[in-house]
């Protein structure tokens, strides 16, 4: 059993099968954090002594002991207005204008299975492979709860969290909820991590020393953002891949954000993590209900590498869904940079019937054909062929397609609408801007109102008719632009503060119905790339376009960032034409391959630009990467070098039995007389013998783990690399191409 409650005691303990969380109810009903770590298999409480810290002040109810303060002590879910002044979890007002709120233990219940949580999307795991917890607070002066969940996937060392909030007899407003508060009572010079960037330069992780005060992480774009995505480490400064002591949170949450860090006054650490609280207001009516989005949180005491693989496992096992949970993703080709805007039907078979003569599985028709869209400015919700570019629509290009032996996938971007459209003309009110006041663009489009039960009504109707009409086996869901001006004219006044989280809550109940009515279509999220990389967009759309940077070198940058938190099988990634669009870069067509191997492999090029030479090859990667996908999708993924830092990019799948070993990557600049260089490899079995396929040098486990395999020596810049070892005597279910 994972979760251990003493009632005699008042000791809670969850165990997974490396690790343990513990929490004690002291004697004044305050449910104290007590450690999250290693299993220690004790009562870690005799660590938590306080001596009179001064202007920390006292509950009322702990008379004249001045050691005893809610200011110091590692709380569980930490309160605003009561004596902690340090970042809460749960701020809110009461009917009278007063905010204090001062939550005690009221019950503690523990069940089989993993808990759900109504309208979000969430981790979810059968009777067999999780447990949950849940224990009651409530406010010792009003009737409102909080309810703390816990759900524990012992297997893969993973604990989810998640509050829902019960309210009295008499009205509340919240103005923060956060899904989780960590409290780490011991200092130790914590390092934290977060994953910073821009529009196609995203997820670039940052690691520096906690100050003492606060740090934040955080997006208020309506999005989790190309800026600040919703996951954070928190480690200790000795930390590495291999070694080191090491935590994550991943809030499953697609809208605003804000992670908190406070470094306290005793070199405590409290982490909070949840909805933006600047972008949110909630009006509870009596008896009424809040829940909070959830949050993913593992603890790895074997450094970074094994605390992205808690994370790969969970998200791919127990995040993604449907059909293409598991199932091989197609190797595809996208018209965007091959075409633009600028394409008609003959144009489009004329790149389908060469993608297929390589070997492609499918054609995806990006933007610009629906309604009256030839540029950026105009037809967003005219979801109807345009038949000037499309004369058969939809349906007899899908035909066409098929009849080269490729399915069809189509682009689409469903919550943006333009001013020059039908829909905006018909419903005005269906965008989202404030009343006598000009809306904000982006792209030159507004967001229509995914709060609305009639624009979701709408969207599903037409995404469905298009889906209905034409054999679509893929479609791309693309979102261009932050969110502002916010308000929603079917909200009420006093209710506006709700608009940001119920924009999201509608956008997953779309989501819901569209892949619930067409489950064997592939989903693909897109936010202008990787604006909406999270793991709540990974429930609905088990494949996230990564970034709008196509260029090869940036892409390792982008992809080891994304790896810390992110399987490899959710990351959609294709090579594109030189130069490159985005920087006007040339990179050698085998390194931006094997750059766009380690993810789901597709291409973003005319294939009638390239040679003969350049065809065989595009030819030949693809055959090598669909005998290595199974590998790439499911194996163990290992950081080997830090691009960021370094002048390579290397890593590193390892099949779960340890049989098959898979190294790329690229060597950024060739230098003159060029120094040795190996890589130590880990993760294989130390006494067993691995071959080389393709000198047919042999190695044991220990060498290589020890001393490391040599990288080659290079000829000109953007070298690729490349090697695939296997145990002597094991047969890979799928053998290599020659």
């Amino acid at each position: 059993m994972a979760i251990y409650f003493s009632e005699k005691d008042k000791f809670i303990s969850i165990k997974t099968e490396n690790t343990e969380y513990q929490m004690k109810i002291d004697d004044y009903g305050v449910l104290r954090h007590l450690w999250y770590g290693e299993k220690v298999n004790t009562d870690m409480s005799y660590l938590i002594k306080y001596p009179d810290v001064g202007f920390s002040g006292n509950p009322y109810d702990a008379g004249n002991d001045r050691t005893y303060s809610l200011d110091t002590l590692p709380l569980e879910y930490a309160c605003g207005g009561i004596g902690d002044f340090r970042i809460s979890a749960l701020s809110l007002t009461h009917e009278n204008g007063s905010t204090a709120l001062d939550l005690r233990y009221k019950s503690c219940r523990i069940y089989k299975g993993k808990y759900s949580i109504a309208g979000l999307p969430a981790v979810y795991a059968g009777e067999n492979e999780a447990e949950t917890l849940e224990i009651t607070l409530q406010d010792i002066a009003s009737e409102v709860k909080a309810v703390l969940r816990y759900g524990v996937v012992e297997k893969y060392d993973i604990i989810t969290r998640n509050v829902k909030i019960i309210n009295g007899d008499r009205p509340v407003t919240l103005q923060k909820a956060a899904s989780l508060c960590l409290d780490i009572p011991n200092g130790n010079n914590p390092e934290w991590i977060h994953f910073h960037g821009r529009h196609i330069s995203e997820r670039l992780p940052e690691r520096r020393p906690l100050f003492h005060g606060i740090q934040e992480s955080s997006s208020s774009r309506g999005t989790s953002s190309h800026q600040q995505n919703p996951s954070v480490i928190l480690c200790s400064p000795d930390c590495t891949e291999t070694s080191g002591s090491c935590i994550g949170a991943c809030l499953v949450y697609s809208g605003s954000f804000q992670t908190q860090i406070e470094y306290d006054q005793l070199d405590q650490t409290r982490l909070v993590m949840g909805i933006n609280p600047n972008l949110f207001k909630w009006r509870l009516e009596p008896y009424g209900e809040f829940e909070t989005p959830e949050v993913i949180l593992s603890y790895s005491g074997r450094g970074f590498s094994r605390l992205s693989y808690n994370f790969h496992n969970i998200i791919r096992e127990h995040i993604c869904r449907g059909k293409y949970k598991t199932a091989e993703r197609p190797v595809l080709i996208n018209s965007w940079e091959a075409a633009y805007f600028d394409f008609d039907e003959e144009k489009i078979i004329k790149i389908a019937e060469a993608a297929a003569d390589m070997g492609l599985d499918m054609l995806v028709l990006d933007d610009g054909w629906f309604g009256e869209r030839n540029d950026d400015c105009s037809g967003l919700g005219d979801w109807f062929e345009n038949k000037k570019k499309l004369p058969e629509g939809l349906k007899g290009l899908a035909e066409k397609i098929n009849a080269l032996d490729m399915s069809f996938g189509l682009w689409i971007e469903p919550e943006m609408v333009s001013e020059n459209s039908r829909l905006y003309k018909t419903h005005p009110d269906w965008a989202i801007r404030v009343p006598n006041r000009k809306p904000t663009r982006g792209r030159f489009q507004l967001v229509l109102d995914m709060s609305r039960q009639d624009v979701q009504d709408y969207l599903f109707e037409a995404i469905s008719d298009i889906l209905k009409n034409a054999d679509i086996s893929y479609i791309k869901w693309d979102m261009n632009r932050s969110i502002c001006d916010l308000y929603s004219s079917a909200l009420e006044p006093e209710r506006q503060g709700e608009f940001s989280h119920r924009y999201v809550l509608g956008l997953y109940a779309l989501l819901e119905r569209l892949t619930s009515a067409f489950p064997d279509v592939l989903w693909e999220g897109c936010s202008g790339g990787g604006g909406r990389f999270d793991a709540g967009m990974l429930y609905y759309c088990p494949q996230i376009w990564c970034s709008d940077d196509t260029d090869a070198y940036e892409r390792t940058k982008i992809q080891y960032g994304t790896s810390f938190f992110y399987p490899v099988s959710v990351v959609g990634s294709h090579v594109s034409t030189v130069p490159n669009h985005q920087t006007g870069r040339t990179v050698p067509l085998e390194s931006r391959a094997v750059t766009a191997m380690a993810g789901s492999l597709g291409y973003e090029l005319d294939p009638n630009t390239l040679s003969d030479d350049e065809r065989a090859q595009v030819r030949a990667q693809i055959k090598k990467y669909k005998s290595y996908r199974k590998l790439i999708h499911t194996g163990k993924y290992y950081r080997l070098t830090n691009p960021l830092k370094e002048n390579s990019a290397v890593w590193k799948f390892v099949s779960e039995n340890s049989g098959e070993v898979l190294i790329q990557g690229i060597i950024f600049r060739t230098e003159p007389n060029m120094k040795q260089r190996t890589l130590k490899l880990f993760g294989l079995e130390e006494s067993s013998t691995y071959i080389n396929e393709e000198t047919g040098e042999t190695y044991t486990g220990g060498a290589l783990m020890n001393g490391g395999i040599l990288l080659p020596e290079t000829r000109g810049d953007y070298f690729p690399v490349e090697a695939y070892l296997r145990k002597m005597n094991f047969q890979p279910p799928t053998r290599l191409p020659v």
